[in-house]
């Protein structure tokens, strides 16, 4: 009996061993037909794999650095893998950085990756004008994904306005305005120099005042109050990431200096472009009063040959009998009225000359 059992533990352990293997075998093989349920990114590149290297592709691709500051390009890879990272200067396809390494001599690069955020960042020390174009962060696929990032390098300048001179009147006010541009970020600090001599509110008397607007662009204000020809000499103004610029200011007293008086010649140009106008415009009027004198005058040669045609002879220069007989020699005139009388007819052609002029005027 004890046998029975026995025998009948083992066929039911056998059974449920077996069972259980069948098992697993179904489900590895589903597994293996079934489509990997991971759905890749929106951002991956065309015809790549779930599982292959990608960038990210919301990091900037335009930089700005400041001339002289250090650049940051900055490169995120997502499933890495084993392959590598490397940094190549699209101008002259140079290697600067495989990985963490530098390849290039000039040591103002070099690579760091950020593990906790997948990023490889490229470092350009010191950076000058001829660093700026476009770098390429490479992945060591077949074939070589590359992400472009684009360097710009400005150099902030400084320049006051109203210079290179400024003149004022004693007693009034200075004003003189700083603007500082193409600059990343604003500058730490301003000075302002008279005569190479650093100015401050605290020893001004209350004359001096500083005014600083920083937007796009920064604006450093120096007024001076109640000018006097003491404050006449070179401006200048220093920004902490700029050159120097500078402007000379000229406290007048009631003199009046040449370029002030710059002013009238624009005056002298409109006055004669105007003379010119109005001297076309007076030969206008002229050939007009000709043309209307010469109407009149013909009128008047017409009323003439019409008066001639009935009275048998004209009055007009140049104008003949018409409709008269030739004389015959030896044949007396037949008795004719009185022409009119040529002094009368001068008069009356001239009178009506005249009043055509003066209508013309």
């Amino acid at each position: 009996m004890l046998t029975l059992w026995t025998a009948l533990f083992c066929c039911l352990t056998g059974l449920a061993v077996c069972y259980q293997r069948q098992s697993v075998s179904n489900n590895n093989h589903n597994n293996a037909e079934a489509k990997p349920t991971h759905t890749p990114p929106s951002h991956y590149p065309h015809g790549h794999k779930w599982n292959e290297p990608y960038f990210d592709l919301t990091m900037p691709r335009n930089i700005t650095s400041l001339v002289g500051k250090s650049a940051y390009l900055g490169c995120r890879v997502k499933h890495l893998g084993n392959k590598t990272v490397a940094w190549i200067r699209h101008r002259d396809l140079h290697i600067l950085t495989v990985g963490t390494y530098t390849y290039t001599t000039d040591q103002r690069f070099q690579t760091s990756y950020h593990r906790d955020i997948d990023e490889w960042t490229l470092q350009i020390k010191w950076a000058q004008q001829r660093d700026a174009g476009v770098y390429e962060c490479q992945i060591s696929t077949q074939p070589v994904r590359s992400y472009s990032v684009n360097l710009n390098i400005v150099v902030p300048t400084a320049t006051i306005l109203g210079g290179p001179d400024l003149y004022v009147d004693k007693g009034s006010t200075i004003n003189l305005t700083c603007i500082i541009k193409f600059s990343p970020e604003p500058p730490t600090h301003i000075f302002w120099y008279h005569q190479d001599k650093v100015l401050s509110e605290e020893t001004s008397g209350g004359r001096l005042k500083f005014k600083t607007i920083k937007s796009e662009e920064t604006k450093s204000i120096l007024l001076i109050y109640d000018a006097d020809l003491l404050h006449s000499g070179k401006y200048s103004c220093y920004p902490s990431n700029t050159e120097i610029a500078s402007i000379r200011v000229h406290v007048l007293q009631g003199e009046r200096p040449e370029a002030m008086q710059t002013n009238a010649a624009p005056a002298a140009v409109a006055l004669a472009c105007w003379s010119c106008h109005f001297g076309q415009a007076t030969q206008a009027v002229r050939v007009i009063s000709t043309m209307v004198a010469a109407l009149v005058l013909l009128e008047a040669c017409s009323s003439l040959l019409l008066q001639g045609g009935a009275g048998g002879g004209g009055g007009c220069p140049g104008g003949g009998t018409t409709g008269g007989a030739r004389e015959r020699p030896g044949q007396e005139k037949p008795p004719t009225s009185s022409p009119a009388d040529p002094k009368e007819t001068s008069t009356t052609s001239e009178e009506r000359v005249n009043n055509g002029s003066r209508n013309a005027r």
